[in-house]
């Protein structure tokens, strides 16, 4: 990291030089402009402009329009860049504001900037909720629908290998679009898809989390006019999209980092420190100061810079871009990457700002933690004991997938191993909302539930089971569906395997049917099923949730109920058949003695005793 670190001071000194040259020394124009527009009728109306060129620091700013006004004109070391305040009237019609950049009275420079209409239903965007469930996608993986951008001669890894498991391999926008039926069909009613921003890096490019322009496609996927006409073409299906966002960092070669706007716009220590991940120094009466600095200010590897939200303008332009991206492409939902690790008050005030603007909309923040005690504290609405608000509506139900692969991989016991999941579940009051709770089997992050599960198919089965008819939101990671799995390495690469079909030549193919195994379709329909049931199931949506604690028996029961509407869920995880006493569950079966099970489409009779085959989960409506 030494040699990393010589090079930003490098490009610093080198910056700091340029302040000594004549400002006439090089011809002054305006290569960058950002955002390049904004819209009329936003909550969000005072808009700080960063706009980039040679030796335009020096300059004032000048507007002269009847309903945007010039607030400030910021100055900053680097010459290079001005940054610009100006603030839109409610009164303001679409149209373009002509900037001016003055040297004394002489105008030196004139930048134009749109004012456009907003599209209709914007400000009402409807965002996901707990009535949905996700299907996730890393693009690159999935589906290649467009050739013409698999070799892309500008970029630095620039084109496809798909022997390389960190290479480029070919998906793009034009593969999501191809295959939202199939999305739609198996039952989802909302895409959760990983960055689709420029990541131009030599190497690993793929994953999309080093970001390298903030309002940029990345060509090897599309362009921004088609990541939009996707997201449309979704929602007229009937999808919601969830955009993959990233506010700590950046990618190594982000344009910035050629030229830093400010010496405090990253975190920069003298040797490369990585962050410690100790992400309970927030709650933790004993935690040092040392510590919460390297949480937050430590980098992940040498090549993502740490982005320092403290920095004013930095915290105006993440936000405003998160903005302008909702605005622009009609987002309904954002995860949030790595959300401990920026500031947290910056943290607080981007998801005010954006909830602010969409008030129907969602977000959902990743907190990578196993105790329920850690991640209920970045819900919204949460009574934390330093009386921190994070504005953040949805977190990651992280505890919970760690407790269900535990239970399900255990041996039964005297009292039983669902007792990993019951314990996990039964700390449901730490959090603020239940419902707004993402849960999922696996994620890009972690290897495949059904590695996880030993490729044991009736755990597997289970495992789905459970995250249909349990409270919060369920995702479902592409593959999941067809038993994707990572023997033997835990390589991300590996983990995020291409889709079968999505690829020219795939011997196998998800989207016909052609070239799978017999297993591969039973487990395709039976999530399907889930998935179909779910969408109709408004007591699972936002009804209440009643566990039994599960005994010796080794079978966990729970309900799931409205005024309305009464479902039993049973998972029995032996490996024999046994028979379920119902005397226990009458406090919530009350005197039903009917039910239909969902899956098979059987009524089963629910009077004194229920035989159970092995590895079984039932789905019973209540009659």
């Amino acid at each position: 990291m030494q040699h990393i670190q010589k090079t930003l001071l490098a490009v610093w000194g080198f910056c700091v030089l340029g302040l000594l040259l004549p400002y006439n020394s090089f011809a002054q124009k305006i290569t960058r402009l950002e955002p390049a527009n904004w819209w009329v009728g936003m909550q969000l109306n005072e808009i700080e402009l960063l706009i980039y060129g040679e030796k335009i620091g020096h300059l004032s700013a000048s507007i002269n329009h009847p309903h945007v006004a010039l607030k400030q004109t910021k100055q900053v070391p680097n010459q290079n860049y001005l940054f610009v305040t100006i603030q839109i009237s409610p009164q303001a019609q679409a149209g373009t504001v002509q900037i001016e950049l003055k040297e004394g009275s002489k105008t030196v420079l004139k930048q134009p900037f749109q004012l456009l209409e907003r599209e209709r239903g914007r400000a009402n965007l409807q965002g996901f909720t707990s009535a949905d469930a996700m299907y996730m996608i890393t693009p690159d993986r999935f589906v290649n629908g467009d050739a013409s951008n698999d070799v892309v001669a500008d970029y630095l890894e620039n084109k496809i290998d798909r022997k390389n498991i960190g290479g480029r391999h070919g998906g793009d926008i034009q593969g999501i679009r191809q295959s939202l039926d199939y999305i739609k069909n198996l039952g989802a009613t909302a895409v959760w898809i990983n960055p689709l921003l420029e990541n131009n890096a030599k190497e690993y490019s793929y994953h999309g989390y080093a970001i390298t322009d903030f309002y940029k496609t990345d060509k090897r996927y599309g362009t921004n006019e088609s990541y939009r006409a996707m997201v449309q073409e979704a929602q007229s299906k009937g999808l919601k999209v969830i955009a993959d966002m990233v506010t700590n960092h950046i990618g190594l070669e982000h344009w910035w980092m050629k030229d830093l706007p400010t010496t405090d716009w990253l975190n920069q220590w003298k040797n490369f420190t990585e962050t410690n991940h100790r992400k309970t120094v927030f709650l933790d009466p004993h935690a040092t100061e040392y510590d919460k600095k390297v949480l937050t200010d430590g980098w992940f590897v040498p090549s993502m810079p740490d982005l320092n939200q403290r920095n004013a303008s930095l915290a105006n332009y993440l936000i405003q871009n998160t903005i302008w991206w909702i605005e622009y492409a009609g987002l309904n939902g954002i995860r949030l990457d790595t959300y401990p690790y920026p500031d947290k008050d910056f943290m607080s005030r981007w998801a005010k700002a954006v909830m602010t603007e969409y008030p129907q909309f969602n977000i959902v923040g990743e907190e990578w933690f196993h105790l329920p005690t850690i991640t209920s504290y970045w819900q919204q609405g949460k009574k934390n004991p330093d009386g921190y608000n994070s504005n953040l509506k949805t977190v990651m139900d992280f505890p919970l997938q760690e407790a269900l692969v535990k239970s399900l991989n255990g041996k039964k016991t005297w009292t039983s191993s669902w007792f990993e999941t019951y314990y996990s579940l039964s700390q449901d009051f730490l959090y603020a909302d239940i419902h707004n709770i993402l849960i999922f089997p696996d994620n890009h992050d972690m290897s495949r539930i059904y590695t996880q599960l030993n490729e044991d198919f009736g755990n597997w089965k289970l495992a789905m089971t459970l995250y249909m008819t349990m409270r919060g939101i369920p995702c479902v990671y592409y593959g999941t569906e067809l038993l994707f799995t990572n023997p033997n390495t835990t390589d991300h690469g590996v983990i995020r395997a291409d889709f079968l079909g999505g690829f020219q030549g795939d011997a196998a193919n998800a989207f016909t049917g052609a070239g799978l195994t017999a297993q591969q379709k039973e487990a395709t329909e039976y999530l399907r099923k889930l998935l179909k049931w779910r969408q109709k199931a408004p007591e699972v949506h936002t009804g209440k949730l009643i566990h039994f604690s599960p005994d010796a028996n080794d079978v966990y029961v729970y309900f799931r109920l409205n005024e309305q509407r009464k479902t039993m869920i049973i998972l029995n995880k032996n490996k024999e058949a046994i028979t379920l006493n119902l005397e226990k569950y009458r406090e919530i079966l009350g005197n039903a003695q009917v039910g239909i099970e969902v899956l098979s489409n059987t009524t089963l009779e629910l009077k004194e005793n229920l035989v159970l085959t092995p590895q079984t989960g039932l789905i019973i409506e209540i009659k």
